[in-house]
């Protein structure tokens, strides 16, 4: 399959084998194993390679939400503080990376890392919370560290605002790398989505169609998820330090401003976090999800595109 991509759908027969299955989430762990030794290493950051890792690496920018990731991870924290010791036992345990350079001069995309960071250094230190959420800011992202990311996601975020993304090709790698997306209908994710099956992929938000009403609706100052409301007056109560840092975030979707949609597909996207949540749950039809979705990435091959481009184009 090295040489011939195609030949990955050969794969799937063994969706169902208890002896693959093992096979596969054995490596899985190893790599995982690999990127909590990165993230001591470099951040001093202790990570536990059986929680679940949920990672989000590409550029910073407004249109691909890791805003919106973060604005859940708040959501999470503020949902397990509020349990009893008893009742967070039962909730699963999730490490969450995010990684991505901002272009110099953007100033909202800086603003994100901030936040991003801010967030990670509060509940990370959490003695409630911090064995059942974590949040890490990977530096430098670049393809060094990427071949130590990658490799390690059990689920990988790919939440651009619908009709955002040209295609994207990290969403690729993840699932190449046996992990889930959790995504909107958008760039390569729709064509992911063809070929790995739409019970293989957590597909949540506006879609193109509904993009047009969808931006009226948030312009016309439509009212928020009160969970998204709770977010919000947490980051400027102080607990993630001065909340004037994080002003001109907070301002850029509020009164009519959210032209990325993130209030929008809020609730969505909870929905879609809770869907991963309930299915990692169960290991052997998790196993079996990945399995699959491997086994169906045989047409995101170059040698494919340039084939068809000789004989179809040039």
């Amino acid at each position: 399959w090295v040489k011939d991509l195609s030949l990955l759908t050969g794969f799937k027969k063994f969706a169902e084998d208890p002896e693959i299955q093992k096979e596969v989430m054995d490596a899985k762990l190893e790599n995982k194993k690999r990127l909590a030794t990165y993230v001591k290493h470099h951040l001093n950051i202790e990570v536990d390679p059986t929680t679940m890792f949920d990672i989000q690496v590409k550029r910073i920018h407004e249109y691909k939400r890791q805003f919106l990731n973060v604005l859940q991870i708040i959501h999470r924290y503020q949902w397990l503080k509020s349990m009893s010791p008893a009742d967070r036992k039962k909730v699963q345990k999730k490490t969450v990376f995010i990684g991505g350079k901002a272009a110099a001069g953007y100033y909202i995309a800086k603003r994100v890392i901030a936040l991003c960071n801010a967030v990670g250094s509060v509940i990370n230190a959490d003695p409630d919370t911090q064995d059942y959420l974590k949040l890490v800011f990977i530096p430098n992202y670049k393809v060094g560290n990427a071949q130590i990311i990658i490799p390690a996601n059990d689920i990988s975020e790919h939440v651009s605002t619908a009709g955002t993304e040209a295609s994207g090709t990290s969403n690729m790698k993840f699932v190449m790398n046996a992990g889930l997306i959790i995504g909107t209908d958008d760039g390569a994710n729709i064509e992911i989505k063809e070929h790995v099956g739409e019970e293989n992929i957590f597909i949540f938000g506006a879609k193109c169609s509904d993009i047009a009403d969808a931006t009226k609706k948030m312009k016309d100052n439509a009212p928020w998820d009160q969970r998204l409301t709770k977010v919000f007056s947490m980051i400027r109560s102080g607990t993630f330090g001065n909340p004037v840092e994080f002003e001109p975030l907070l301002n850029s979707i509020e009164g009519g401003n959210d032209k990325y949609l993130l209030a929008h597909d809020f609730a969505s996207y909870l929905e879609a976090q809770e869907r991963v949540d309930r299915e990692f749950n169960d290991q052997k039809t998790w196993a079996k999800k990945c399995i699959t979705a491997v086994a169906g990435m045989g047409f995101f091959s170059t040698d494919r595109t340039i084939s068809e481009y000789a004989e179809n184009i040039w």
